[in-house]
């Protein structure tokens, strides 16, 4: 989690991108009432997707002034957006001198959190996945064809990551993509593997 003190006072929390990549794609956010009095390091609300359950600790105690209702109604954005529109909650803080020495910057916790991103394996994309397609073994072919058939089951502006092992991929992406003028919008090579991301975006 993730605390940015507002000039009146207030701290605005969210989680981060680590924890995002983490959880996967949401399906439930869920908030204590508004008012509620929590102290640092106790839960404010919970995440809950296919293969992630956890609960949301605030990094600064107080009271709870007001949730992300974007957030709630909309998962996706917590995940997307964490540091901006994706926040979670407002917090009065009550004790904010003592709390104020568990929290550090960014600069100052960067080798905390690149050791967390190497021992998770968390990968940063441009955007972030809502389906996943792990084709090992398949021919390039065979992965478009389900690709296709994924995107016809999604929403506009949802986002599919796709991994292959074939060495032909890079040429038949950017062919897939120019016949359906759906966007490749992230491509990298790790090893013998390919991901790419894909915006449904028609």
């Amino acid at each position: 989690m993730w605390a940015r003190l507002e000039p009146n006072g207030d701290a605005i929390v969210g989680i981060t991108s680590i924890l995002a990549a983490i959880a996967g794609k949401l399906t439930t956010v869920k908030a204590k009432p508004i008012g509620s009095v929590t102290a640092r390091g106790r839960s404010i609300g919970s995440i809950e997707g296919g293969r992630y359950f956890g609960t949301l600790r605030t990094p600064v105690g107080g009271v709870l002034a007001t949730t992300n209702e974007a957030v709630l109604t909309k998962p996706k954005i917590l995940s997307e957006f964490p540091y901006t529109t994706g926040w979670f909650a407002r917090v009065r803080p009550m004790a904010l001198v003592e709390d104020k020495d568990f929290l550090t910057t960014p600069d100052r916790a960067l080798n905390l959190l690149e050791s967390q991103i190497r021992a998770l394996r968390v990968r940063c994309f441009a955007a972030f996945p809502d389906y996943e397609l792990f084709e090992i073994g398949v021919e390039c072919a065979a992965v478009l064809v389900r690709l296709n058939e994924l995107l016809e089951r999604m929403e506009r502006g949802e986002v599919v990551h796709i991994v292959s092992d074939d060495a032909t991929a890079p040429v038949e992406m950017a062919r897939w993509s120019d016949e359906t003028s759906q966007p490749v919008i992230d491509a990298r090579r790790e090893g013998n593997l390919f991901h790419y991301l894909v915006r449904k975006v028609r």
